[in-house]
This record gives C-alpha cells, structure tokens and sequence, in this order.
C-alpha cells in the first residue's frame, strides 16, 4: 500500500505547480502592475517650483448682493386702477408711468377749486372799487372814517382768501398728479401685486410693484476682526472682486466703499460694503457671490499652488521634494491669498523649491516619489523601472 501514498503524494504536488502556474503573474509577486517587489515603487506625484513675482494679496468671504435702492411703490391717493403701464422684469426709468388711478374725482376737485378762486377774484375787485370810492369819498366828509377802515378790511380778507384759494389748487393738483404713479428710481420691476379694476388705498401697506436699483449694485460681506487694522490701513480704494460660488470666474469688479463702524461681539467679525458698476447684471439682489478683496502688493513674492498647503493642528505645511526624490513635511508661514497666483509664502521656503501639489493622500515623511510635471501622467512601468526612474542620476541598463 505504500505505492498508494507516494502516488498520491505525486499528484498532490502535480497539482499545486499547475495551480501556481495558472495563478496570475501580479498575484505571484502581491500587486497588479509592480513585477519585482511592489511595495517599494515610487508614488507619482505632481510637483511644482516655488516662484516669486509680485503677489496681489486678498482677503475672502461670503458676500450677498444686495439692491443699491429698494422702493416700494404704492399708491398716494385712493381709487381704482385704471392703467398699469409695465412689464414685470423690465428696468423702468425714473419718471416713467408705472399705473394709472381713475382721476376723474381728483379733476372735479381741482375744477372746484379752480371756481373758487375765480369767484373771490371778483369780490375782490368789486371790493377794490368800494374801496377806491371811498377814498375819495372820504376827502369830502361824505364817508365816515369807519366805513373806511371797514373797507379796507374786506379787502384784506378777499386777498386772504385769494390765497387759501391758491393753497387749495395746489393741493387738488397734486392729488390729481398722485393718480399718475411714476417710478421714482430707475430700477427692475418686480412681480405686480395689483390688477387693473383693483381698488387701491393710499399708502396700504400693499405695494403695486417692488424697485430695485441694480445699477450699481452692492455686495455685502463681514472679514474676521483680526482683519480690521490691515483694511482700515490700505490706502485708496481697495479692489473688490465678486466670484461665482465655485470661485472659477469673476463675475464682477467693484471697489469697497465702506468698513461697518462696529464689530459684531456675538462673531467677531465686522461688515463691509463693495459697490459694483453691474453694467451686464451679472450680480442680482439677494445672490451669494465669493468676495475678494484686495488689501496690498507683495513685490517679489514666492508663491506656491492653493492645492500644495496642507493644514496641520498648529500650522500649514508641504511635502517638500528632496534631492533623493523623497519627500519630507515642511512648515511653512502663509501671507496670504494671491488669487489665482496661488499662496503668499513668508516663511520656510526658498524659490524653486519643489512641493507636491497632487497625490499628498498617499505620502508620508520619507516616501519615495515620481516627480512629475503638471498635467504628466504617470509612465507605464514594471517597479524596477519606476525605482531607476526615481533615483536621480541612475542610468538604466543598455541605455
């Protein structure tokens, strides 16, 4: 029987050798694509040199833009809507007729008006030509000196009257003129709130349309209370930029106008005001917009990419590529925001050195890399390759 079990013994180990045959080759040596000791390849990553040139510096926020006037136009007369005479959404000019209130009761008074005076104008001039007869009258002792003075006071009143009279017409014509309602500002028209055949009161707390002045237009944001001195130390008018909510695009340049004379204590921070030309209506009232502001220039700056600073618990920092092609963790001190330059670095770096700027997630202090331009993928290799490749000054083979 022992002839049995070393020939099961053969076929036990026939079949562990096709079995390892058959096995994939990555699986032979523990990786998909690293023939020959995967663990110690390199890492891709993307590099980029520091460089200096000058940095515009910013500050960032989250703004809202907000209307330079908002009005609400409601009636100053009461009646029943005749007219309106705009379209909802379109920009209506001041002065233009935005409804019309049925005027024919406000004319009829005007009109009443209008009689009065005409008829105390006649009193007066009869009562003028009393007067004048009596004063020649009273040279020859036929009028008493009462009769006169009594005269003169009638006189006196009917001018008085003439006057209240005036008073009264100016009133009825601005009535009258308050059933034409124009838009006091230029502005976008809102959504009506009223129809025609509407009865509208004076001044209800109903407005018929809403105004919002957009040109210009201002943006509301708040800075950190540590922020204060270095914008209240800017000179001139410092830049504002309005970007969308991605920060990809710049939907509009302004200036600052005002700095809030209080900080909120609740936050610890304090409001600030950027006013926008808004030529394109690119800003619309109530939108959120990112704010950039622009406090200074550094001349000869050193920036690096947005996407190389990492933030630790007590500072930022880089992975620093080294001459070996290893990486270590550098501490480095920011400036502040250049925009689209990258970060304002004043402290731990020195021009040209190169930081990682993608594949951080995979490094460590130490960590063999592949240093690679922006944009550059990562060459097809076997890891024996990619150790030559990563090791500076190391030629391969028959090369």
């Amino acid at each position: 029987m022992r002839w049995k079990s070393a020939l099961a013994l053969v076929v036990v180990i026939l079949l562990a050798v096709l079995g390892w045959r058959l096995l994939p080759r990555s699986a032979q040596v523990g990786g998909p694509g690293m023939r020959g000791g995967g663990a110690e390849a390199p890492i891709p990553v993307t590099v980029v040199a520091a460089a200096t040139t000058d940095v515009p510096v910013y500050l960032s926020a989250l703004g809202t833009a907000q209307a330079l006037n908002t009005v609400n136009v409601n009636a100053q007369v009461s009646g029943q809507i005749k007219t309106i005479a705009f379209t909802e959404g379109q920009e209506i000019a001041q002065g233009a007729l935005i409804a019309e209130i049925d005027p024919r009761t406000y004319q009829a008074a005007l009109d009443q008006a209008l009689a009065k005076k005409q008829q105390d104008e006649a009193q007066l001039v009869a009562a003028k030509a009393t007067l004048a007869r009596y004063e020649d009258l009273i040279k020859k002792n036929f009028v008493a000196a009462q009769e006169l003075q009594n005269q003169r006071q009638t006189v006196a009143q009917q001018q008085a009257l003439i006057a209240a009279d005036d008073a009264a017409i100016a009133s009825a014509r601005t009535q009258l003129g308050y059933t034409k309602i124009t838009a006091p500002i230029t502005g976008i028209a809102g959504i009506r709130q009223v129809d025609v055949g509407n009865l509208v009161s004076a001044n209800s707390g109903s407005p018929i349309v809403v105004l919002t002045q957009v040109h210009p237009i201002n943006v509301i944001f708040t800075l950190p209370q540590q922020h204060l001195g270095e914008v209240r130390g800017a000179s001139g008018e410092l830049p504002v930029s309005a970007l969308d909510r991605g920060d990809a695009h710049v939907l509009a340049q302004g200036v600052l106008k005002v700095v809030d004379n209080t900080i909120d204590t609740q936050t610890g921070t304090f409001k600030l005001k950027a006013e926008f030309g808004n030529a394109d209506n690119a800003l619309w009232p109530g939108q959120f917009v990112n704010v950039r502001l622009q406090t200074r220039t550094v001349h000869g700056g050193l920036v690096i990419p947005v996407q190389a600073v990492q933030r630790g618990p007590d500072s930022s920092y880089v992975y620093l590529l080294q001459p070996d092609n290893t990486v270590m963790m550098q501490t480095i001190t920011i400036g502040g925001e250049g925009g689209e330059l990258g970060m304002l670095v004043t402290d731990g770096l020195k021009p040209g050195d190169k930081v990682v700027t993608e594949g951080q997630f995979r490094l460590k202090p130490g960590a063999k890399v592949l240093p690679l331009a922006p944009g550059e993928s990562a060459p097809t290799m076997t890891a024996e390759e990619l150790k030559k490749a990563a090791t500076p000054g190391q030629r391969r083979r028959g090369g």
